[in-house]
């Protein structure tokens, strides 16, 4: 068996490599419609995503405190277990990235976490009533993201029927950067805490204690970890969302954005991981579905949409066989 002080090392490190991902793949989400409104350049909305990101991560543990402790029994916690489920998300989520498909990291990491969890122990060892709670997100976050998408956009359009587009679009040029910044802060504020909650694990599986510590190291690491990530990658993924799906405004942008960044925001308060990738995605269809629904690219959708499903079961097999494999460390 490997020195546990080694393991701890091997976990902060995947920990800090899953909070780059997730801000490659998953924060591009935040800042794809305003970039493919081309209301701000790459290079502006990604710095300022990362600041916001950084922010988000920064406040609150509510989210660490429920993938620190909720997804295993804490006395069945390895460090192996904590491995193989993190390193099962990692290696999902950049060949998805590669292939420029956003998808779940919330998601992808519990499903790892239960796969290398069920290698190594009964079922028993999972708290399943968290686990419907944060599943449960699966299907609801994505619904209010295209009605909130849908129905903020028709107000906008209300509100605004009488005004010249011109005025329209200089009202929103300026709104749609502030969501931007809402919903990367409200993204770090969820997914930016699953890192914190990772490395406050290892921490807990190497005091031999059952009660979770959040260091304050751990969490500047954390969101260093994913406004990095946010900065340097992420383009596949925001031409996807931003460019590809419908044809978006300064006003479509923002009530995308507004409308998924209200709904994690929520979800953050109440410890709950939800996916802005599903949030997003499901808002800007909203938007699209407004004017008519074949503005809407549903092959496209229909891609991303697959992706997902896929994300449990494939998250869920590596998890298993990488906790098999892992099954050394304890």
């Amino acid at each position: 068996m490997p020195d546990p002080t080694f393991t701890l090392v091997l976990v902060v490190a995947a920990a800090i490599a899953f909070g780059v991902a997730n801000g490659a793949n998953d924060a591009a989400n935040s800042i794809a419609t305003v970039i493919g409104t081309r209301n701000l350049s790459p290079r502006a909305a990604l710095l300022m995503a990362g600041a916001c990101e950084f922010a988000g991560a920064a406040t609150g543990t509510a989210v660490a405190m429920t993938i620190g402790r909720g997804i295993v029994v804490p006395e069945a916690l390895t460090m192996g277990i904590v491995l193989a489920g993190v390193t099962a998300v990692i290696i999902w989520t950049v060949t998805a990235t590669i292939k420029g498909l956003p998808v779940s990291l919330t998601h992808g990491l519990v499903a790892g976490m239960v796969g290398a969890a069920l290698a190594r122990g009964s079922p028993a060892i999972i708290q399943w009533p968290v686990l419907g709670r944060v599943f449960s997100a699966v299907a609801t976050a994505p619904v209010l993201g295209f009605v909130g998408g849908f129905t903020v956009f028709l107000l906008i359009i209300w509100i605004f029927q009488r005004r010249r587009p011109a005025v329209v679009r200089g009202v929103f040029s300026k709104l749609e950067v502030a969501s931007a910044a809402f919903l990367a802060y409200s993204h770090g504020k969820n997914d930016g805490q699953m890192p914190i909650g990772l490395i406050a694990m290892g921490l807990m599986v190497h005091s031999g204690s059952d009660e979770l510590v959040i260091p304050v190291w751990a969490v500047l690491v954390s969101a260093t970890a994913i406004s990095f990530g946010t900065i340097v990658g992420g383009r596949r993924v925001i031409r996807t969302v931003g460019m590809k799906m419908t044809a978006l405004n300064p006003a479509s942008g923002f009530a995308a954005e507004a409308s998924a960044a209200s709904v994690i925001e929520v979800a953050s308060h109440l410890g709950i991981p939800v996916s802005t990738t599903h949030c997003m995605s499901t808002a800007v269809m909203g938007v699209g579905a407004t004017k008519r629904l074949s503005s809407v690219r549903w092959g496209l959708a229909g891609n991303i949409v697959r992706t997902w499903i896929l994300t449990f079961p494939g998250c869920l097999a590596l998890g298993w066989v990488l906790g098999k494999l892992f099954g050394f460390m304890g």
